[in-house]
């Protein structure tokens, strides 16, 4: 098995825990928790700022010395609503309480610039869609760059239908030269519809040094730390992942395989 899938660790609690450290890379954090009714999850952010998504279910939530209340109203995930998402900066303690199964993200970066403890969602997020034919996929985009909440975190849901294809052409963002290419780290949790089912994913470089076709399974994180990574839900299996990105600076820009740019600018004029 390739070292950039991988696979919970347990079935309640903290069942994915990725550091900056543990991926071999200097931005991206996510954490996932499973919790029972009246299990809890705290943390504290210290030098990082971090962006709960509450995946599936509902749970009591306080961050930075505020209560908000009950946050989440999906029992699954492929009800596809708008998830309800909660900012926290640096330097502050949080806190969820759950008050049915839950299941939450927790995505960190580097804290930077001065951005107050918000919600985030479900308003001012709405599904849209990206792509066309076997290429068509649906987004939430919780807190891409234009929306300025955030001071590195760039974080988004993508629905993709069963026998599609996502996160394609294939295209990567692996290097520092902005405005024409950002360098961004990456994870992809991944969801299936049936659970049992799998889907595909490939994370490769152009000169191919890095080229690592994997089969998810519901629940898995796939790293990506450069090169393109393309997704393939299978016929009848049905894709949802949760990306987290971050790098020197909150833009996401990239470029497309070279060998497949031509499928984009196809369909641009489509």
């Amino acid at each position: 098995m390739s070292d950039l899938l991988l696979r919970p660790t347990a079935q309640s609690g903290k069942v994915h825990a990725i550091t900056p450290e543990s991926a071999g890379w200097s931005y991206v954090g996510f954490d996932l928790y499973h919790l029972a009714p009246g299990e809890a999850a705290t943390e504290t952010t210290g030098d990082r700022e971090a962006i709960l998504v509450l995946v599936e279910g509902r749970a009591e939530i306080t961050a930075g010395g505020q209560g908000f209340g009950e946050m989440g109203d999906r029992t699954c995930v492929f009800e596809k609503r708008p998830p309800h998402c909660l900012y926290v900066p640096g330097g502050a303690d949080w806190a969820a309480v759950a008050t049915t199964d839950c299941v939450l993200a927790v995505c960190t970066a580097p804290a930077m610039g001065d951005f107050p403890v918000r919600r985030l969602g479900p308003e001012g997020i709405e599904m849209v869609p990206r792509g066309q034919g076997s290429n068509l996929r649906h987004i939430h985009n919780i807190a891409m760059e234009e929306r300025e909440v955030a001071g590195s975190l760039l974080v988004t849901e993508v629905y993709t239908p069963a026998g599609n294809w996502s996160s394609y052409p294939s295209h990567r963002h692996d290097e520092d030269d902005f405005p024409r290419i950002t360098y961004l780290e990456e994870t992809y949790y991944h969801r299936l519809n049936p659970a049992n089912g799998f889907g595909m994913q490939r994370v490769y470089t152009d000169d191919l040094s890095l080229d690592a076709a994997m089969a998810v399974q519901d629940g898995d994180v796939v790293l990506v730390p450069r090169g393109h990574h393309p997704c393939a839900a299978p016929y009848g299996v049905e894709m949802y992942y949760l990306n987290v990105m971050a790098g020197p600076r909150r833009n996401w820009r990239f470029e497309m395989d070279p060998n497949l740019a031509w499928i984009a600018e196809r369909d641009a004029k489509s």
